[in-house]
């Protein structure tokens, strides 16, 4: 499971089509994609299920591992790899009854949420906001890399992807406090070379 580049784009994010993005950070090198088609300007219904499908099928090729957010409806028509699951979307006990074969990764962003999460069942965990991000409009306080640090402290051997205000100036910073990948978005997405970013992170 190699999350160390972790793509999270739907076209609410894009200027151009999504697929001319991802074929490009595909290319450049990615390891992880997770297709969140989330709040406003995204599709839905059938439009959101074929965009889906066409990212899908770039991720086959290149061998890039494909996640879905929460949307767990999506997950058998797009035979996705891993489904991602924040604080307030269905319990991930639920979720990995319900899809036991998947990867299922979970955010967590203070102690407390740690405390009262099966962390036992997540396959890796994605920690932040690690800086301020304008990406999510209900984005928690950031947290910083220190967060990182104490999480690998508690579980050792559990992944963590730290997300949230992440590129390429800063990427270096969140590896270097344990962390086994880097979540992004607009640093890909608003990139002038996505090449360049994704080498960098």
């Amino acid at each position: 499971m190699n999350l160390r580049k972790y793509f999270i784009m739907g076209s609410q994010d894009c200027e151009r089509p999504p697929e001319d993005i991802l074929e490009e950070a595909a290319k450049a090198g990615i390891t992880a994609f997770q297709f969140r088609e989330k709040g406003k300007r995204s599709l839905i219904g059938t439009e959101k299920l074929a965009l889906g499908r066409r990212l899908r099928n770039i991720c086959a090729r290149h061998n890039i591992l494909f996640f879905i957010n929460d949307d767990i409806d999506l997950a058998k028509p797009l035979e996705v790899d891993g489904i991602h699951i924040g604080q307030d979307d269905r319990p991930l006990e639920e979720v990995r009854e319900l899809f036991p074969d998947k990867i299922i990764g979970l955010s967590v962003s203070n102690q407390t949420e740690v405390d009262n999460s099966p962390i036992q069942l997540a396959d890796y965990l994605g920690a932040g906001p690690i800086f301020a991000t304008s990406t999510k409009v209900d984005a928690k306080q950031s947290v910083g890399p220190e967060w990182i640090r104490t999480l690998k402290y508690q579980y050792p051997t559990m992944p963590i992807v730290g997300i949230g205000g992440i590129h390429e100036q800063n990427a270096a910073a969140v590896i270097e406090a344990g962390a086994d990948g880097v979540a992004v978005i607009s640093a890909i997405t608003g990139a002038n070379s996505i090449e360049g970013v994704v080498k960098k992170i």
